[in-house]
């Protein structure tokens, strides 16, 4: 089943205190953002936040389900995202506590996949020496 176009404007005006807050159509539901990363899904008309080690326990503690899908392979999986408590739903100052902990849980994952400096200062590896490398001379016929 596809969102309301009224649920995900209902999302966003809740979000719009915390700051910039927009969607974007995605694998049948919506990706939520918050200031350019990305908090939360929405699927079915289910709000999704983004959670990690830090902060999934307040989720799991309200008995509050994880975002699952059914795969290709007919596997059922599931995801960091959890569903946001009612409460986030009915007032901006609640949504806003919870965006803290997803956008929190964002910030981690985006600076745990940032390029690390190899030492001697080399960041890219093996593209950045092929990028700086001089072309290979024409052989002579």
């Amino acid at each position: 089943m596809a969102n309301s176009k009224d649920f995900v404007a209902h999302v966003l005006e809740m979000m719009r205190p915390a700051g910039a807050a927009s969607a974007r159509a995605m694998f049948g539901g919506h990706g939520v953002y918050l200031d350019g990363l990305i908090v939360g899904i929405v699927d079915d008309d289910v709000l999704y936040l983004k959670t990690d080690g830090a902060t999934r326990d307040a989720y799991v503690e309200r008995e509050l389900p994880p975002f699952r899908y059914r795969g290709h392979d007919g596997e059922l999986h599931e995801t960091g995202y959890f569903r946001a408590p009612d409460d986030a739903l009915e007032s901006p100052p609640a949504m806003r506590q919870w965006l803290r902990g997803a956008l929190a849980a964002s910030l981690r994952a985006k600076a745990a996949k940032a390029p690390r400096k190899r030492a001697g200062g080399d960041e890219g590896g093996r593209s950045a020496r092929r990028a700086s490398a001089k072309p290979a001379a024409k052989k002579a016929r």
